[in-house]
């Protein structure tokens, strides 16, 4: 009940924050209303946000996984250095690109689970690897000349004015809020991220559940990272540098708890309309990539701060209401 009333007191702070933003940005440009201006606003920030909805699962079950940005451009690199050097078809280029991404998050899993080490140390220890690990495929080399239609694909629009990868995050965010929300999984992960010796002793294979976390993970981060290929029309061993920051902050803004076990898919979406929005308007003003970033920073900081402030005013309502009807209780006994 009280995580209930909680993501929700936290969801309407969010709703007025983006409000708040709209109206800035409003004023800062006259174009902002415009169609293509929207299009814009997710498609520069379109392969984070994709990755956005699977760290969501991995913070929500207690978990982190700060190797998705690395994951990303090493799956570029390694559907990069295939494309030039292996004469496969570039269909099967993906696919195999695919299938290595989603190894590097069973290795990964398999080490936090088998070997009980902290999640938080083994990826970022991915995080560092695997970008070297690109580095070493494609050197400071950009790599590019792809099928023009996987081109098409990052840069064309599809329906209307909206691009491929604009309508994937739609239907992967619609798929990720019913698996959190309304699955016998989204259960588990709820339970095994605040209780997760409980979810042990109610027959939940927990660790089986952690490494297909972080399988999962890695083979969206190295999807998001081939879209971002695509978009670009060529990859470099640090293409999506930093992203980490970006995408647990959006997560941990939307009201999911580091510790896990609480947190809803619908405040992570206001999240991530707020963090665009900030970033649009923050380039509207004319500040700089290196300043954004750091506004992002304080950002996160400050949710953390907020949140725990509104859980424990929420904690002192509800014993204050549990006191009162105990008090009501005892007057009428």
């Amino acid at each position: 009940m009280r995580d209930w009333l909680l993501q929700r007191s936290w969801n309407a702070l969010l709703g007025a924050v983006l409000l708040a933003s709209v109206v800035f940005n409003i004023a800062q440009s006259d174009g902002y209303l415009s169609i293509n201006n929207f299009v814009n606003l997710f498609e520069l920030s379109i392969e984070k946000i994709i990755v956005v909805v699977a760290m969501t699962f991995v913070i929500v079950a207690g978990e982190i996984d700060l190797s998705v940005a690395s994951v990303m451009g090493f799956a570029a690199c390694v559907m990069a250095s295939l494309h030039e050097r292996s004469g496969l078809p570039f269909w099967l280029i993906l696919l195999v690109t695919l299938v290595v991404s989603a190894l590097i998050g069973l290795i990964q899993g398999l080490i936090i689970t088998l070997l009980e080490l902290p999640s938080l140390v083994v990826t970022l220890a991915g995080l560092i690897a695997w970008r070297g690990a690109a580095r070493i495929l494609v050197e400071d080399r950009s790599v590019g000349q792809y099928p023009d239609w996987f081109n098409s694909m990052g840069q064309d629009d599809l329906i209307g004015p909206l691009p491929f990868a604009i309508l994937l995050f739609v239907g992967v965010l619609a798929l990720g809020a019913v698996l959190l929300h309304r699955t016998v999984v989204g259960r588990y992960l709820y339970v095994i991220g605040d209780k997760p010796d409980v979810a042990r002793y109610s027959g939940v294979r927990v660790d089986r559940v952690r490494t297909s976390l972080f399988v999962a993970s890695s083979t969206v981060a190295g999807l998001a990272g081939i879209l971002f290929a695509a978009r670009l029309g060529t990859a470099r061993a640090d293409l999506a540098y930093g992203f980490e920051l970006e995408i647990i902050t959006i997560v941990l803004l939307g009201g999911v708890s580091i510790f896990g076990g609480s947190g809803r898919m619908s405040g992570v979406a206001l999240a991530i309309l707020i963090v665009l929005n900030v970033r649009n308007g923050l380039g509207l003003a004319g500040v700089d990539g290196s300043t954004q970033v750091g506004v992002i920073g304080v950002i996160l900081i400050a949710s953390v701060l907020v949140q725990n402030a509104l859980g424990r005013v929420t904690a002192r309502r509800q014993r204050q209401q549990a006191n009162a009807e105990l008090a009501a209780v005892a007057s009428t006994a």
